[in-house]
């Protein structure tokens, strides 16, 4: 332990459980839980809560795309390397309509823009390294209630199997539990974009090693992220937004007739779509609230759920994550936590702002997407605005 740090954890045991509880193990709780410790915090003055047991968190199929700048937070945790594959290059276009901008590692300066995951093995990975520090691990559990104090928060906990709740007090609750968009009470900021994200992982006849690729359609943003699959073959891993009427139609499609309709949409760049994994759809919209009690704040998707068209949700998530331990460490007191919100409004408030514009633009065919062709090819041309671009996606607002 960090001896600047010891004299506030000794002082904290006698009034509280707990220091700091994180309700939510998925990857921005089981990272802050991480880095506190590699803070100073002591481990057993952390909780992390979860209604799900790891390994049904393990199985979870879904994919992650992480930045290089969340890519340096796993590092100094040891959660790295992740089972992912590498991006070198993202290329972005518009459909039927000349222009595209390729954005290239070369020119950054970084081994990869950012990692494709799947979300089991990155949980497990995260387990493995807060099982390793010690950490107090409450799962499966939900919290039912909590009530806050002037010098506490109590949590109220229902363990799986238990009757009785039990009660936990802790100096800070950290909320990272987000869930889905069309699940989750409205907060101050809340738009319905009116779209359906298809997500699923596909397969082409000439896939193209690293390259992940974002194409604007009628409908809505097209992303295709490359990613191994399990027996070594190349694949991608697809979000398709479309309306909902027409995520019906593509969703009760066969296999063919899916593929085909998502050949007509991409196009040929890749070749033709040969196979694809059975599809999910979710419905997407903005809601976001980072406003914090005093001795409760929420991070990642518990505090703002985005449109995926810039895939910033995770990485997002995790520059809270980075910032909010930075500022416990020393001491979980409201002080502190009152100096995190402040200190990420700018970030969150740029990554937000930038993700609904981009959302509301390519979510219908509007007027306003007549001049995508012509931006791409300006911004292909014009080296600070990839540049510029590449900054925010990898590192955020700074």
């Amino acid at each position: 332990m960090n001896p600047g740090t010891a004299p506030h954890h000794a002082a904290a045991a006698h009034s509280t459980d707990l220091d700091i509880a994180i309700c939510g193990a998925g990857p921005a709780g089981m990272a802050l839980a991480a880095l506190l410790v590699k803070r100073g915090v002591a481990p057993q003055r952390i909780g992390l809560i979860d209604a799900k047991t790891l390994a049904q968190a393990s199985n979870d199929p879904r994919s992650l795309a992480l930045s290089h700048g969340s890519r340096q937070i796993l590092e100094e945790i040891g959660a790295w390397p992740v089972a992912g594959t590498p991006i070198h290059q993202i290329h972005v276009s518009r459909r039927g309509q000349f222009g595209r901008s390729m954005i290239d590692r070369d020119e950054h300066g970084v081994p990869a823009l950012g990692y494709v995951a799947r979300y089991g093995d990155l949980v497990t990975v995260l387990g493995a390294v807060c099982e390793r520090a010690g950490i107090r691990m409450l799962r499966p559990a939900r919290v039912t209630g909590s009530a806050e104090h002037a010098d506490r928060i109590d949590l109220h906990i229902q363990h799986e199997g238990e009757p009785d709740a039990r009660t936990l007090s802790a100096a800070i609750m950290v909320q990272a539990e987000g869930g889905l968009f069309s699940d989750q009470e409205s907060k101050s900021v809340r738009r319905d974009y009116e779209q359906t994200a298809i997500i699923a992982q596909v397969r082409t006849s000439a896939p193209i090693a690293h390259r992940a690729y974002e194409r604007f359609t009628e409908q809505g943003p097209l992303a295709l992220l490359p990613q191994d699959s399990r027996d070594g073959q190349a694949e991608y891993s697809l979000v398709w937004c479309v309306r909902p009427e027409q995520a019906q139609t593509l969703l009760a499609l066969d296999d063919a007739a899916f593929l085909a309709q998502l050949g007509a949409a991409f196009g040929d760049r890749l070749g033709k779509f040969v196979a694809a994994t059975p599809r999910l759809g979710f419905p997407l919209g903005l809601n976001a609230d980072a406003r914090s009690t005093a001795r409760s704040v929420a991070i990642g998707n518990a505090a703002q759920t985005m449109h995926p068209v810039a895939g910033q949700g995770l990485n997002l998530g995790l520059r809270d994550v980075a910032v909010l331990a930075r500022l416990l460490a020393p001491g979980a007191t409201p002080d502190n936590l009152a100096r995190y919100t402040a200190q990420r409004h700018a970030d969150r408030s740029t990554t937000m702002r930038v993700t609904d514009t981009m959302a509301r633009i390519f979510a219908n065919d509007s007027p306003a997407q007549a001049l995508l062709g012509v931006s791409l090819a300006a911004i292909d041309l014009f080296r600070p605005a990839r540049s510029l671009l590449a900054e925010l996606m990898m590192y955020g607002r700074r």
